[in-house]
């Protein structure tokens, strides 16, 4: 549990290649095919906690510093376990189901989508707004712009274009990723937020000019 606790992002991102791998075995690139479009949005988002959580990897310090404006950055509210549970226990969780299901469920795709989306106006706006700061960079953004937005964009056109779902699809999607974006990412941060938790990121998760002297 440690290890995947402290490696769930490289973990991902091993995955994520094998996956695109298989994928485009299976499928060719069949972009008609809304399973197919789910299963490059699951791996979408084990490339993009990788740029998140490991290459600038500064992410976790930045959420704490910016929206929670923490004085412990390393640590509080976001740690390392809720950072596993938020993303791989439901963020894995519900993007693998809603490959798994296709039309069949496309509520769930639609779920899925919108937490995409959702991550795209937080590293494009909210996160840049809040901080105050010069640069438009921040880890996420990169794999929000060139995945994230044309997947989902994409996705969208696919299922009204084929008539793929009902409006109660929309809505229940719609619920599914307000819950998600919420429920799913705030609220639980706040929830398993520990002052005290011995689940501390590592000093490269903080951004470069709020490192820890060790």
């Amino acid at each position: 549990m440690a290890f995947l606790r402290k490696h769930w992002f490289d973990c991902g991102a091993a995955i994520a290649l094998i996956l695109l791998i298989t994928l485009f075995a299976a499928y060719g690139a069949d972009f008609g095919n809304v399973r197919f479009i789910l299963w490059l949005s699951l791996a979408s988002l084990f490339l993009h906690q990788f740029e998140e959580y490991r290459y600038p990897g500064y992410f976790p310090g930045m959420m704490n510093i910016v929206m929670f404006d923490s004085k412990q950055p390393d640590r509080f509210p976001l740690n390392e376990q809720t950072s596993f549970v938020v993303n791989v226990v439901m963020g894995w969780t519900s993007y693998a189901l809603a490959a798994i299901f296709g039309e069949q469920a496309i509520w769930l795709g639609i779920g899925t989508m919108l937490v995409s989306v959702g991550n795209f106006v937080a590293h494009t706006v909210i996160f840049n707004v809040k901080a105050k700061e010069k640069t438009i960079y921040n880890p996420g953004l990169i794999t929000s712009w060139i995945f994230f937005l044309p997947l989902s964009l994409y996705f969208f056109y696919v299922i009204v274009h084929q008539h793929l779902a009902t409006p109660i699809d929309f809505v229940g999607g719609l619920l599914l990723g307000g819950l998600l974006n919420y429920v799913g990412i705030i609220k639980t941060i706040e929830w398993m937020a520990d002052e005290k938790t011995p689940y501390i990121f590592p000093n490269r998760c903080l951004p470069p000019k709020h490192g820890i002297s060790k």
